[in-house]
């Protein structure tokens, strides 16, 4: 869902910049719930302020919801069948790819410098060795970025 809703918000319909759709991807990461939603959300926000968000978020509940419904009231007539969990083992790959592939277009633009990649570096062992929360990881890197990174334009920093 993010490669697609970043196709519509940002190439096709320049709702957002890609820079915005990064902190969009960070915040609805943040924020308790699943981040398609959350960052539909925060992208009918922007645009249509509360009743944008209402509507952003209904848009990309429903499709899944219907769809859940169906597959919910029929699942347990083929759930044994051979081939529908052969088709699941498929299923669980591919979507593993797209979230890989999700994953590294994120870095790819929010990666600018060598901090950055040690933040992403640290960030990801932690996790992976210690089993340290992404939620502490997440607050201790934002707390990191508030110290340690200028964000100020080159004009700004001539002008001191």
């Amino acid at each position: 869902m993010l490669p697609l809703m970043e196709r519509e918000a940002v190439d096709k319909n320049h709702w957002v910049t890609k820079e915005e759709m990064l902190d969009i991807y960070t915040m609805s990461q943040c924020t308790p719930g699943v981040i398609a939603v959350n960052t539909g959300t925060f992208i009918g926000r922007k645009i249509g302020g509360f009743f944008g968000a209402v509507l952003a978020t209904l848009g990309v509940i429903s499709p899944s919801l219907i769809i859940i419904t169906l597959i919910a009231a029929f699942f347990n007539g083929f759930a044994d069948n051979p081939y529908v969990i052969k088709a699941f083992f498929g299923i669980r790959v591919a979507v593993a790819a797209l979230i890989l592939n999700s994953t590294i277009g994120m870095i790819k633009k929010g990666i600018k410098n060598a901090y950055q990649i040690g933040i992403l570096l640290a960030a990801a062992l932690t996790m992976i060795i210690f089993n340290v929360s992404p939620i502490v990881v997440i607050l201790v890197a934002g707390i990191f970025g508030l110290f340690f990174f200028d964000v100020r334009t080159k004009e700004e920093k001539e002008n001191e």
